[in-house]
């Protein structure tokens, strides 16, 4: 992690000097590229690769990537996040069985499917089996990989970033500095061949057909003539393999109907990526931000230990820009109010989305501890999940015609079984059940706090605990507690490296770690002794 916070110092640097001006390119920066190979997708799976384009580009732009010490580009497995998102078919675990119900795998998504997916700890996954070094990348197409394995490596996307340039295009310059500092963004379109020309798409707002395919915008030019009235285009990524359009790429005027403009699908950025470092990850909201509940002031969710843990950071939806934030955890909830408050964080959030704080210090928990995180928000309300219409985005098998190909250019080539044009006699979407329990969610409403399981009895607001083995912050005996035994621990394996016969893993935990037990862990421990929330 050390090498990783290096790294990242290293390239941000290099991006704030980088003026982006009229034009920019994100595979042309100062001589490095933060874009990833080409893929050919197979089947409806364009917004799996328009979110995996994006988290690879954040992963190269900060070097976290390149802190793993892998040799290869990152390349993350689009399948695993399309067979096992929790909306389809395949799996739901909020239904008995999880299987049967929702979208059909192969046929669709969107980034709210994706985050759900990714800030729930299922993914994102990298794994050399899910590759075979082509454009087609699709070993586990065919069939379902496992979910888990011991030979995955999982990263977590700690912020998702909802972004709109709106017609004017008032907010085009904070899309534009997104791409320069966190890498390229997901975003959408309606593909049609009524649409393009020369690889340059634009769609007039007047159209109303709905978006249909997801991909990935790289880089812009204020200068690019296209069909709208004005001049200006994005740069996107395709995954159609490097044989269509300008070696896989090509461009969406600024003035499209859906590209940066729909507020779900538009101008999606995937921020702050890096190894996932949760062994727990608490919530009632498998399928993330359904909904927003508007009439109250404040939620909290209820949850019950599992083990004793240290809760490290909290996460949760802002549902519009510009929110102050108040994060507690309470240790009870009895007569109708929360009591022995334990921790107590606020701040502010800029942007739409998805965020997760740091507790600073954190929370040790035992098993059978009931523990309740309460969120205050001063705009936009508090998201939460319910069975919900999750719209189905791809309908039908696009011919050579609808992709543009010369027609002396074979689409199988190309792209096989792609679905992307939406009929109106598919305008309904997927039911996706979700569930819930009493006394899991509860929303201030009044002078009193109410249930959210009578509001809607398949309804969780989206509030997250993640918490790490409490080794990590110190407590090395595991009993809930930081003190003299711990401390004993630690001395004994001081100055001690891997190798050593007083070597002990746990008690290497400043961040990042660095294989040495030294002054640098024995200021973590004494901090977190003398403040942690010990229970």
């Amino acid at each position: 992690m050390k090498q990783c916070f290096l790294a990242a110092v290293v390239i941000l640097t290099v991006m704030a000097t980088v003026s982006w001006g009229d034009s920019f390119d994100l595979r042309y920066v100062e001589g490095e590229s933060y874009v990833t190979s080409l893929k050919s997708q197979s089947g409806g799976t364009c917004w799996a690769h328009g979110t995996m384009a994006a988290i690879e580009s954040n992963l190269l732009m900060t070097g976290v990537w390149g802190a793993t010490g892998q040799i290869d580009p990152p390349n993350l497995a689009e399948y695993h996040l399309d067979w096992w998102n929790g909306f389809n078919q395949h799996n739901n675990d909020d239904t008995n069985p999880p299987t049967g119900g929702g979208l059909v795998v192969h046929q669709g998504g969107d980034y709210r499917v994706a985050t759900a997916y990714i800030t729930r700890g299922d993914g994102a996954v990298y794994c050399e089996a899910a590759n075979d070094g082509t454009e087609k990348d699709d070993n586990w197409y065919a069939s379902a990989p496992a979910r888990y394995d011991a030979d995955y490596d999982l990263y977590y996307v700690r912020d998702v970033e909802w972004f709109v340039a709106e017609p004017n295009l008032c907010n085009i310059d904070t899309i534009k500095n997104v791409i320069v500092s966190e890498g390229a963004i997901a975003t959408c379109m309606c593909y049609s061949g009524g649409f393009i020309s020369n690889y340059i798409h634009y769609q007039p707002p007047t159209d109303l057909n709905p978006p249909n395919h997801s991909i990935a915008i790289v880089g812009w030019d204020d200068e690019k003539v296209t069909q709208a009235p004005e001049n200006g285009a994005w740069l996107c990524k395709n995954s159609w393999g490097s044989g269509w359009g300008e070696g896989g790429y090509f461009w969406i005027s600024y003035y499209d109907k859906h590209c940066c403009q729909d507020p779900e699908m538009g101008s999606v950025s995937f921020q702050n990526v890096e190894p996932l470092r949760y062994d727990h990850i608490y919530y009632h909201d498998y399928h993330g931000w359904r909904d927003t509940k508007m009439d109250c002031t404040a939620a909290f969710n209820a949850f019950t230990a599992s083990g004793v843990e240290a809760i490290t950071a909290v996460s949760f939806y802002t549902t519009v820009d510009d929110v102050a934030y108040t994060i507690k955890l309470y240790d009870r909830f009895e007569g109708g109010e929360l009591l022995d408050e334990m921790v107590n964080t606020s701040g502010h959030i800029d942007y739409t989305g998805f965020h997760t704080i740091d507790l600073d210090p954190p929370l040790l928990i035992t098993a059978g501890d009931d523990f309740y995180l309460y969120l205050q928000v001063s705009a936009g309300g508090y998201a939460y999940d319910r069975t919900s219409e999750i719209p189905v985005l791809l309908g039908k098998t696009i011919t050579d015609t609808d992709l543009g190909f010369p027609q002396t250019e074979s689409i199988e080539d190309v792209i096989l079984n792609e679905y992307l044009s939406k009929d109106s006699a598919d305008s309904m979407g997927a039911i996706v059940e979700s569930s819930s329990q009493p006394g899991q969610s509860y929303y201030r409403s009044g002078s009193a706090w109410h249930d959210l399981y009578d509001f809607n009895n398949t309804a969780n607001f989206c509030l997250k605990a993640l918490a790490v083995d409490p080794a990590r912050i110190g407590d090395f005996t595991r009993n809930g507690n930081i003190n003299l035994a711990d401390f004993s621990v630690l001395t004994h394996a001081w100055l001690s490296t891997p190798g050593d016969d007083n070597w002990n893993s746990d008690c290497n935990i400043n961040d990042p770690p660095d294989n040495s037990i030294d002054i640098k862990d024995l200021d973590v421990l004494l901090k977190n002794w003398l403040t942690a929330a010990n229970r």
